[in-house]
């Protein structure tokens, strides 16, 4: 784009730092940068010098972060995971605010292209029923959430097209209905997502591996740079045309 955006970042951790980092090469300038040690200047006033906020914190704080943007009238990119059951009601601030929201539980370009492989598949696998399914993920020991937003988007997927499971576990069962996601916290493993089919005689597995931080932060600052004067609620889908 040709002219920069003022960027707020809403939770200045190591993903915080990351979309600095690559925000900055794009161009763009960090206005803001809300971490434990200043609360207080998380205002609506100093939202309201930004184009956009990019909001990373947990879930915990995720929700009323979110509200607080969009009552300043600020653009808001999240990408906090585990809570969700407060979407709707996220989705229906922004649409009387006529503001702007994009969620995404991965922002990485390669987990969302990853993400169609998987609906792919599972569509391929869906009557081909000797065949288990089963989800694994692996993240750093600061994660909070488990499993992670990816692992919970890739089950819904699997889920919609293979109806001989019925839900998703985060544990190990017997119940054949169940989808089993076992999750993993080793460090420094910044993510890997596997979905395994296993069959008397064979498996197919599709997997993708983070390497870094990088991949996440650089689709946060597309999102962002495709946000910038829309109204909606959006995706990465939405960024990405896919």
């Amino acid at each position: 784009m040709s002219k920069g955006l003022n960027i707020a970042l809403i939770g200045y951790g190591k993903m915080g730092k990351a979309i600095e980092s690559i925000a900055i090469e794009r161009g763009h300038h960090i206005s803001l940068r809300i971490g434990s040690s200043n609360p207080d200047q998380f205002t609506t006033e100093n939202l309201q010098q930004c184009d956009v906020a990019i909001e990373f914190t947990n879930p915990e704080s995720a929700v009323e972060n979110i509200r607080k943007c969009l009552e300043a009238g600020t653009a808001v990119i999240c990408g906090s995971t585990g809570w969700l059951e407060h979407l709707p009601a996220i989705k229906a601030l922004c649409k009387e605010k006529h503001g702007a929201f994009l969620y995404a539980s991965n922002f990485s370009v390669g987990v969302n292209i990853f993400f169609e492989v998987n609906k792919c598949l599972a569509k391929l696998m869906a009557r081909q029923n000797e065949y288990d399914v089963s989800i694994e993920e692996i993240h750093h020991t600061q994660k909070k959430d488990a499993p992670s937003g990816t692992a919970i988007t890739l089950a819904e997927q699997v889920l919609q097209e293979v109806s001989r499971k019925t839900k998703w576990a985060n544990e190990q069962t017997d119940a054949p209905s169940n989808l089993t996601i076992t999750s993993k916290r080793i460090d420094p493993a910044p993510g890997t997502h596997v979905i395994k089919y296993s069959s008397p005689v064979d498996e197919i597995e599709i997997k993708h591996t983070a390497h870094s931080r990088g991949g996440f932060a650089l689709g946060a600052v597309l999102a962002a740079e495709f946000i910038h004067n829309k109204n909606g609620t959006f995706n990465m889908k939405d960024v990405l045309g896919l």
